[in-house]
């Protein structure tokens, strides 16, 4: 920290494009990124074309203009992005960042039409994580690691399509049975590429059998690997006798159905993914999960390769456990100990990561547990390279790998993904003991298999997590989405017994179980966990269902990432918005909000995900303090037989011209927005003999009957004698304001308006009879508004806004010079509208096509509103709410 404050010092009010640039660049990266080989990381003035390019990194395909303090860094992007058009095809730049000394503009390629981020150098202290990318040459691995990952579940799709179509019969006896086939298959095709058997030995083997004897001869080969040695028939074939011991469990079950192979069969294993692949260059964190969804009948149906991106992993494992396991490694390196010591203080460390313990109760493919393996394991070969480099022998060292697959646990109820995340964490442990070998400067022995993590086939909400492992030292993962609406009825069945104590658990996300499920796990232990789920746990009414039971037992949020999109990396894929929240029953020395590029320090993180009080917005009836009545419109249940088109509205009043006073204008929400056209039956205190004889509407009465006799809720069947009734009349006799309970999540504003009494308002919007240009102003403010995206439901992700967001409103309590300033800003914004009579609010408050005049009012009013709080203009939204919070806990308590 000191190098950067010193770094910043220096730079901050100059630099000379010319003079300055390398050291600049050279001190950035050795002081602050400590880049060993600065020479051979960064090039400065490289010629291409007559042309200099200021500074290039190859190995993560950075390119930098430098120009003087206080150039234009917009004309030096065109000038790098022209050096860059010349360069050949595989040296393109991913990165493209110009900077004045005083200034980053960061262009991602992969992104061209998303504009630059920008970082100020003095912001490094908080932003330093945003130019990491300079560093991170891991990342321009996992791309060429994906790619060839995605390849392997493609060729793996192949094989399983061959190999069905070759079963005589498919049951689902012979699909798990093709699932272990295609496992075993994968494992023998890396084993061969990654030295683990010999070189073509696979191949050979099944190349000299044929399609006519590959069946028997496989059956031969697993039983083979399945046995050591020294038990083998004394008279086995010597091609078959040279095939390594595996162990493990993998080659264990003798039973299986293996069809009969065919020439399109051996094509696809011998060729394509043997011959023109090279398996050892896969990812296992990605390749397990794209293998599972390529062989899973479930995903397999939905068409794509899914899996979880290593970037998002590490969103979990990083601040959950990595950082600190990096940052103690690094304080021992920088010490000032002596060679002795620092040797022990690497040993211990090393015995350290070797006896950590972690869990994943919901693993799928071990893509979390994998990973976490794998981090661990570079770590480890860090520490003995400096061990190494101590000029400690290698018989000092009893066993050079300490960190083991022994360490790692998962709960998974699909069988065949619990097969899918031992092989890929057997893949994980190959490839890093080849790494390891290359630094101990001796081969170690793979085979045969001496580890397996212990992977439970289980559900995990009905079983006890200490059968699998008494404890742990890290809970981690990605337990399933399953909105209330959608649970299969065992999930509903699931979520009784995690909350068998606590019955009001309706609404909340599948994801809950595993948070109250490891809670209990975790009591009264050091444990930490941390798991990805659906930003609806921290929003609306689910924030006090679930937080306030698990805050009363002690649980204390330790680091948090606000919403943002998690997908699967499968086109057909849709987005989901996400958090992740770490947990535990003790406070760590620092609490970390995670929000886009930004990260927050907090003294308290509360269930919205705010540094903020715990405060739980409860249901409520009437409004905080007394402010006039929300309700909801009028509710028809009636089949959608009351409501008319204006087309039907139109044939009735042609043929009943009397009827038109039985017609009113009809708004929903959609309606409202997007200024569309409905009408409704309106007969409330209209005498009979003024419809009955009208046909078209008699029918449709009969209908509503109908269908309100077959609703599941009495009161409804009840109204099925009133037809000609809404079920819930709340139509004002006074004109009102409008707020849609449902509009798009883009929009900034929920558009907000007046209607006239003559309007019918469904329960698709609240209302407010009577309301002064003041409330408009407010509840149309970004601070309404802000409140609103924190405490409101979603559907999907639109904003489902209900009367509970308005009566646990805080309001501010203006001068009458703030009073009047908030009228006139909102009937500036009625004004600005009003220069669009045309237009739906729903142009009107699109982002992109948003008036100037409009947008101007809004930022006035907004203004206003934070005067009125005594709010600083500079606040964000986050802030803003964090505030409302402090005066919420000041009014209820």
């Amino acid at each position: 920290m000191n190098e950067l404050k010193s770094f910043i010092e220096r730079w901050k009010e100059h630099g000379y494009e010319k003079g300055e640039a390398q050291i600049f660049w050279t001190t950035l990266l050795t002081d602050i990124f400590n880049v060993k080989d600065v020479a051979s990381f960064i090039f400065f003035e490289q010629q291409i074309n007559g042309k200099f390019i200021d500074a290039r990194i190859p190995s993560t395909n950075v390119l930098i203009e430098q120009k003087s303090a206080g150039k234009d860094l917009d004309a030096a992007y065109l000038q790098a992005k022209s050096y860059d058009n010349e360069l050949p095809y595989n040296k393109k730049s991913r990165w493209i960042v110009t900077c004045d000394f005083q200034t980053f503009q960061i262009y991602d390629m992969n992104k061209p039409k998303t504009p630059p981020q920008i970082i100020k150098l003095v912001d490094l202290p908080n932003e330093l994580h945003r130019l990491k990318f300079l560093v991170d040459v891991k990342s321009v691995d996992i791309n060429k690691q994906v790619e060839v990952s995605l390849k392997a579940g493609a060729i793996v799709a192949r094989i399983y399509d061959a190999l069905e179509k070759s079963y005589k019969t498919v049951t689902a006896e012979t699909l798990i049975s093709l699932n272990k086939l295609c496992v075993r298959l994968v494992f023998c095709l890396y084993a061969e590429d990654a030295n683990i058997f010999k070189k073509n030995q696979f191949h050979d083997y099944m190349n000299s059998l044929g399609a006519k004897f590959a069946r028997q001869g496989l059956i031969e080969l697993f039983k083979v690997l399945n046995t050591p040695a020294d038990e083998r028939d004394e008279d086995l074939d010597d091609i078959l006798a040279a095939f390594p011991y595996v162990n493990g469990g993998l080659f264990a079950e003798d039973n299986i159905q293996i069809p009969k192979f065919t020439d399109e069969i051996m094509y696809n294993l011998l060729v394509r993914a043997d011959k023109q692949f090279n398996w050892s260059q896969i990812s296992p964190t990605i390749f397990g999960a794209v293998f599972e969804s390529t062989l899973n009948p479930v995903t397999r149906r939905s068409g794509g390769m899914h899996y979880t991106s290593i970037e998002n992993i590490h969103k979990v494992i990083d601040p959950l456990f990595m950082n600190e396991l990096q940052d103690e490694f690094n304080a021992i390196l920088s010490g000032k100990s002596t060679a002795r010591n620092k040797r022990q203080q690497l040993i211990n460390f090393q015995n350290k990561l070797a006896s950590l313990k972690f869990l994943d109760p919901a693993c799928g493919s071990g893509n979390f547990l994998t990973e976490t393996y794998l981090s661990l394991r570079r770590l480890e070969n860090e520490v003995l390279k400096q061990i190494m480099g101590a000029e400690i022998k290698l018989g000092d060292l009893d066993n050079p790998i300490k960190v083991s697959i022994n360490q790692f646990y998962g709960i998974e109820i699909n069988d065949f993904a619990v097969a899918v995340a031992k092989t890929a964490l057997w893949i994980a442990e190959s490839q890093m003991m080849t790494e390891t070998s290359e630094i101990v400067h001796k081969d170690l022995d793979f085979l045969p298999l001496k580890t397996s993590a212990t992977i439970v086939e289980a559900n995990a909400l009905t079983m006890d997590w200490h059968i699998v492992t008494p404890s742990v030292d890290y809970i981690m993962g990605n337990p399933p989405f399953v909105g209330h609406q959608w649970r299969t009825s065992e999930q509903v069945e699931d979520m009784k017994v995690v909350f068998h104590d606590q019955p009001k658990h309706g609404k909340l996300d599948y994801v809950c179980a595993w948070y109250k499920k490891a809670s209990a796990y975790i009591k009264g232990t050091n444990i930490n966990c941390a798991f990805v789920s659906t930003n609806s746990i921290c929003q609306g009414e689910s924030v006090a269902t679930m937080w306030k039971p698990l805050f009363d037992a002690g649980i204390i949020i330790n680091f948090a990432y606000r919403s943002f999109k998690w997908r699967s990396e499968s086109d057909d894929m849709a987005q989901v918005h996400c958090v992740i929240i770490g947990f535990a029953y003790y406070g760590g020395s620092s609490k970390l909000i995670f929000d886009g590029d930004s990260i927050i320090e907090a003294s308290n993180i509360n269930g919205y995900l705010l540094d903020a009080p715990n405060v739980f917005i409860q249901s409520r009836g009437s409004s905080l303090q007394n402010m006039p009545k929300m309700t909801k419109g009028s509710q028809p249940t009636d089949g959608g037989h009351l409501i008319l088109t204006p087309d039907e509205r139109d044939l009735l009043i042609k043929k009943y011209p009397a009827a038109k006073e039985l017609v009113k204008q009809y708004v929903g929400a959609d309606e409202f927005i997007n200024n569309k056209l409905r009408y409704c039956l309106w007969l409330k205190d209209v005498p009979p003999n003024k419809y009955s004889h009208i046909k078209f509407i008699m029918d449709r009465l009969t209908l509503v009957a109908e269908a309100r006799r077959k609703s599941a809720t009495k009161s409804v069947r009840e109204a099925a004698n009133t037809p000609y009734l809404f079920t819930q009349i709340r139509q004002p006799d006074t004109d009102y304001l409008v707020v849609p309970r449902v509009s798009s999540e883009r929009r900034k504003y929920i558009p907000l308006g007046y209607m006239t009494k003559d309007i019918i308002c469904s329960d698709r919007n609240c209302i407010i009879c009577n309301a002064t240009l003041y409330i408009f102003g407010i509840l149309t403010s970004s601070i309404h508004n802000s409140w609103m995206r924190l405490v409101a439901g979603r559907l999907e992700m639109r904003y489902d806004y209900s009367p509970a967001v308005y009566n646990n409103f805080v309001w501010p309590n203006p001068t009458d010079k703030q009073h009047k300033k908030i009228e006139q800003t909102a009937q500036s914004i009625l004004d600005a509208r009003n220069l669009y009579p045309d237009s739906s609010l729903a142009d009107l408050y699109d982002e992109r096509t948003m008036p100037p005049e409009l947008r101007k009012a809004h930022q006035l009013n907004d203004r206003a509103v934070l005067d009125a709080y005594a709010f600083d203009h500079s606040l964000t939204e986050s802030e803003i709410v964090a505030e409302l919070m402090k005066l919420y806990k000041k009014l209820t308590s």
